[in-house]
């Protein structure tokens, strides 16, 4: 039974708890790693000296540093990363097509999240103080992510993998088929972002969004497997798949 007729007849929750533990790793994989930079940033003063240059480029360029910087954390290397690791090193056209499509998806994404960031700084504070953290997580996960972050994505996604066809993301996205991608989307930013974000808010305004392009990077690839999965297909890339058959093919 394919992903989708599975997504038809399963009530959405399940299908969210089935999303968080099939990406619990990767979502450990990033807690971890977002908890090690936090940690060096306060443990280690050549750490955060470097940190806070990055951190000083980010204020001074605003857009310049944003736009580039979210283009290659969510595009570039998720797809160098698919090369290295699924593709034997050799780089195919689809590759090209994916940055393409995902450059300025992520691109208008990163400016909607330094946005936020900067507008929750102005009116809660920049400040790591337990209640004002609390309040941001909230809001960005509860407010932001359900409302235009996931949505976005799961939109986003589903166009592409209609051959970015309007008329087929039209035909092929009910009101009851956009919920049960939603839910199971929601579910995985979750499991993701929770832990990340409290760690994000817990560091200098200058300092949260180039923390969170470094987790971005994972959780596209995270996010393209599940869409992929979504629209009936394998969550690995489609030239991993040929690559794996063209020696059967050869005998």
């Amino acid at each position: 039974m394919s992903p989708s007729s599975l997504s038809e007849r399963r009530h959405p929750l399940a299908l969210g708890w089935e999303a968080v533990r099939a990406n619990l790793v990767p979502a450990l994989i990033i807690q971890a790693l977002m908890f090690t930079v936090f940690a060096a940033y306060y443990l280690s003063p050549t750490f955060a000296e470097g940190l806070n240059r990055v951190a000083d480029y980010k204020k001074a360029y605003g857009l310049l540093f944003v736009i580039p910087a979210s283009i290659l954390a969510a595009s570039i290397l998720p797809e160098i990363f698919l090369v290295l690791f699924f593709q034997r090193g050799r780089v195919r056209w689809e590759n090209c097509r994916s940055i393409l499509f995902t450059a300025p998806i992520w691109a208008l994404d990163g400016v909607a999240i330094d946005l936020l960031y900067r507008g929750l700084a102005a009116w809660l504070g920049d400040t790591a103080s337990l209640p004002i953290v609390f309040a941001k997580l909230c809001i960005d996960q509860f407010v932001y992510n359900v409302f235009f972050a996931a949505p976005y994505a799961v939109l986003a996604y589903q166009w592409k993998n209609g051959g970015y066809s309007i008329g087929v993301l039209r035909r092929n996205l009910t009101a009851l088929d956009f919920r049960d991608k939603l839910v199971p989307t929601l579910f995985t930013t979750w499991a993701v972002w929770i832990p990340v974000m409290a760690i994000i808010y817990s560091l200098p305004l200058a300092l949260q969004f180039p923390l969170a392009s470094l987790a971005l990077t994972f959780w596209v690839l995270l996010l393209t497997y599940m869409t992929n999965r979504f629209a009936g297909k394998s969550g690995r890339p489609a030239a991993a798949k040929r690559m794996e058959m063209s020696p059967k093919l050869a005998q």
